[in-house]
């Protein structure tokens, strides 16, 4: 089969010589064509050059004072007009994204803290405006997100990510602090939990990435202490089972701890070691910074996040 790609001089192809093509057209004169352009008349000639050689015919035969277009020529005026509309009005045309007509899938990547805490007030949010859509959240986490956003063509991620590389744009959303969780019954804990109380119980431990340890373990061993973690789970759901009625302590996300999702009546106090709080961002990819629809949607995804973080900090 003969692979006619390959037998197109394409590096010849330039949008202008079409739209030279057709002020030739128009004004049957190279110096007319010339003036309506805005450009020298050599240029314009230069381009019917390139054009005869390019169709591998004249094109436009001299007559008096007139350009007469060759049969060849009239036969593509029509495409050439049908081209070049279509590139003024679908290619360049600014596009306004209207959520109440689209029917296509968002595809917001989450963290697990981000999709409990989020995805109910994302998707009403989302559904509300464009209720043709359909929704599909995707786990991400730190160490995936990157290559998630292309091999899924997820359209925004919502975490604590650091480190992003020059191909992704970011939005700060809030910030985050953290509180131990635990069973009072189960624990014989009160409201405040001292530090020897902290390293001296059972500890379950969230790990995404599946390890045992975080940055509090190096801070403890800088003052000489350790802690037993006698469990972890990348999955907060799975911790916050285990804490009931187990002499397990805790430490997460303060909005993850007060979700009103649970009824297991746990406590909350500050961690008496000191934990650094962490940026929750909304981020893209730079090649979507301008598109319509990534930025209807990224402005309804970070106003629904900061609002109902806002009320959540508000029942406290």
């Amino acid at each position: 089969m003969t692979n006619y790609h390959h037998d197109i001089n394409w590096r010849g192809v330039d949008l202008n010589l079409l739209i030279a093509f057709s002020a030739l057209m128009e004004t049957r004169s190279v110096t007319k064509a010339a003036n309506k352009l805005a450009i020298g008349q050599s240029a314009m000639s230069h381009n019917l050059s390139r054009l005869r050689s390019l169709l591998n015919d004249p094109l436009f035969e001299r007559h008096g004072h007139q350009m007469l277009p060759t049969q060849t020529a009239l036969e593509h005026a029509s495409t050439v007009d049908t081209i070049l509309a279509l590139i003024t009005n679908e290619l360049l045309r600014p596009t306004v994204f209207v959520p109440a007509d689209f029917c296509g899938t968002f595809k917001i990547g989450l963290t697990d803290y981000a999709e409990l805490l989020f995805a109910p007030a994302l998707y009403d949010a989302i559904h509300h405006q464009a209720p043709q859509c359909q929704l599909s959240f995707f786990n991400v986490d730190r160490h995936s997100y990157h290559t998630d956003f292309n091999q899924h063509r997820i359209d925004v991620v919502i975490g604590s990510m650091t480190d992003m590389g020059k191909d992704i744009e970011h939005q700060y959303l809030y910030t985050e602090d953290h509180v131990c969780l635990y069973d009072q019954q189960a624990t014989g804990l009160n409201d405040l939990v001292s530090l020897d109380q902290y390293r001296r119980h059972p500890h379950a431990l969230v790990s995404p990435d599946g390890k045992l340890t975080t940055q509090v373990d190096a801070q403890l061993q800088q003052q000489g202490f350790q802690r037993q973690v006698a469990v972890g789970s990348h999955n907060f759901l799975t911790v916050r089972h285990l804490l009931s009625g187990r002499d397990l302590v805790c430490v997460v996300s303060r909005l993850m701890a007060q979700l009103d999702i649970f009824n297991d009546q746990l406590t909350q106090c500050p961690p008496p070691v000191a934990i650094a709080d962490f940026d929750i961002r909304l981020l893209w990819l730079h090649r979507d910074s301008n598109h319509p629809r990534n930025q209807w949607l990224r402005d309804i995804v970070a106003n629904t996040v900061i609002t109902h973080v806002e009320q959540l900090r508000s029942s406290r």
